[in-house]
């Protein structure tokens, strides 16, 4: 129990941190692509400006509009935080007792995740307006359809580990260098050790930027269209809730990817820090110094990960809605489910 409180704080104030820092990144990163200067005035080299900004936003008013259902619109935006936020606790953030180690994660993680679907209808319908409606229509829409796509990659990756156990995954691309005197490090991650998960990677990379609403798949939110979509009419500090389970889920995501393909808390480094199980657990100051270099390593490659995510939106151009559709069930579903295939093939033959 100390341990899921302690794992529970940690990732509470690490993604209000990381939220003001990457509303900051994200803006300079758009900026040095489209040839801009991005924030300059608030701060050094506007260092300050999402600070400023977070502090406007919490005095803003709590506007509730007369014909909403206040219920749900009071609601929504922290039922969407809370299934977001939930799915952290699945994360295997260090070697041992730190994160969740249930037989089926991975299953858990999916399925806590996809109920801020709940709170997304909850905003659109609860808002009385037919743009916040036909944005969370369009929402649903399109994170139950790339749901599928997603789940058949992250089903090549449990075939391919044997196990749908987070933790365990992790420790089968760590411990597989010792096992069998390989070079270790980034050559005993999945996506290396198994050549067929990195077109799964694509596919589960492409999919989870449709299931943050991330451009080019900002459908629901397409401001040039749907004035915000379901977040329209939402204001302060309600506003800074949704904003906060968009970079919330950027990270989730990024977290995900980083244990099922790049070796987790892991180092990537060759014949480095390979311990034996029984020196990761005996309790001595080692074991501290391997939860500190495993957070480091995941939250690493997570936040890599995250800037790949802001790097795409400013690069390519919003698909239309019937784009979306095509390219998630006639392109990536048939080439997951071709994947899944082969993977177990693969799994059987070897």
């Amino acid at each position: 129990m100390p341990t899921t409180i302690l794992l529970f704080l940690f990732f509470l104030g690490f993604l209000l941190l990381y939220t003001v820092f990457a509303v900051y990144a994200e803006r300079k990163m758009a900026a040095f692509i489209q040839d801009r200067l991005g924030p300059m005035e608030t701060g050094y080299y506007g260092l300050l400006q999402t600070v400023a900004d977070l502090l406007k936003m919490l005095q803003k008013e709590d506007i509730v509009l007369r014909g909403a259902d206040g219920v749900l619109f009071r609601a929504a935006p922290f039922v969407i935080f809370a299934s977001v936020f939930a799915g952290f606790c699945f994360i295997p953030l260090a070697p041992q007792g730190i994160g969740s180690e249930s037989a089926t994660g991975i299953f858990a993680l999916l399925a806590i995740v996809s109920l801020d679907v709940m709170g997304i209808l909850m905003a659109g319908w609860g808002s009385n307006n037919k743009f916040s409606m036909l944005g969370a229509m369009r929402s649903v829409a399109q994170i139950v359809s790339y749901e599928v796509p997603l789940g058949l990659a992250v089903l090549c990756v449990a075939v391919c580990a044997g196990t749908l156990n987070l933790q365990e995954m992790a420790w089968q691309q760590g411990i597989f260098a010792i096992e069998s005197n390989a070079w270790g490090g980034v050559f005993s991650w999945y996506v290396v050790r198994y050549p067929l998960l990195l077109p799964v990677f694509l596919i589960f990379f492409i999919a989870s930027l449709a299931e943050c609403n991330r451009a080019p798949f900002d459908l629901p939110e397409a401001e040039s269209e749907l004035v915000a979509g379901y977040q329209t009419e939402y204001a302060g500090f309600r506003w800074g809730i949704l904003m906060l389970s968009e970079y919330g889920m950027m990270l989730l995501v990024s977290l995900l990817s980083a244990v099922l393909f790049f070796g987790a808390w892991n180092t990537p480094l060759p014949n480095v820090g390979e311990l034996r199980l029984a020196e990761w657990t005996s309790g001595t100051p080692g074991h501290i110094s391997a939860w500190l270099w495993g957070a480091f390593w995941l939250l690493g490659k997570g936040l890599l990960l995250v800037g790949l995510q802001m790097w795409v939106r400013w690069t390519y151009p919003r698909l239309r809605i019937d784009q979306l559709m095509s390219l998630c069930w006639k392109y990536l579903t048939p080439a997951a489910l071709l994947l899944l295939l082969l993977c177990s093939l693969t799994k059987l033959l070897f």
